[in-house]
């Protein structure tokens, strides 16, 4: 069995309860966007690609080093989702006209009750999250929704 599928096994077994996959479909990419609003409102140079530049950006961008060595077809869809992750928190700095407090307070906020919303979905599931056996397992959670979207239109991950 290759990595990627023992990985998103092993994810799977504390993810069986209905509701906190739902759970998890809402929290996951809401703590994803949250925490590259949070890093981004950490100032950086500015004058780096007009502002594309951030810290947030360049933790994305690490991270697509881990999804490239799991699984080709999973990196490249993590590439839209990461670009999509900065272009929302892009427009959301330039809504707030670049106010970096304002960007950590809204980040923060749905960070945190992002995270309440996962940790309630494992309650009620009965079972620990992953991450707290294996730090890894925080980048799977986004690899295990979107295998789920690949399977769905038929493509093999």
């Amino acid at each position: 069995m290759r990595t990627i599928d023992k990985l998103l096994n092993e994810y799977g077994e504390s993810h069986q309860n209905g509701t906190n996959k739902t759970i998890h479909w809402i929290c996951i990419p809401l703590i994803m966007f949250s925490l590259v609003g949070v890093l981004w409102s950490i100032p950086f140079p500015k004058n780096i690609l007009n502002g594309w530049i951030t810290i947030g950006s360049v933790v994305i961008m690490l991270s697509m080093l881990y999804y490239i060595r799991l699984s080709i077809p999973l990196f490249v869809g993590f590439l839209g989702i990461g670009g999509l992750l900065i272009v929302g928190n892009y427009f959301l700095f330039e809504y707030i006209n670049h106010d970096y407090l304002k960007m950590f307070e809204i980040s923060f906020i749905i960070f945190f009750l992002a995270w309440v919303g996962q940790f309630y979905g494992h309650k009620i599931e009965g079972k620990k999250p992953s991450f707290l056996k294996d730090l890894q397992f925080l980048l799977i959670g986004p690899a295990w929704l979107l295998h789920f979207i690949y399977k769905k239109i038929g493509i093999n991950y």
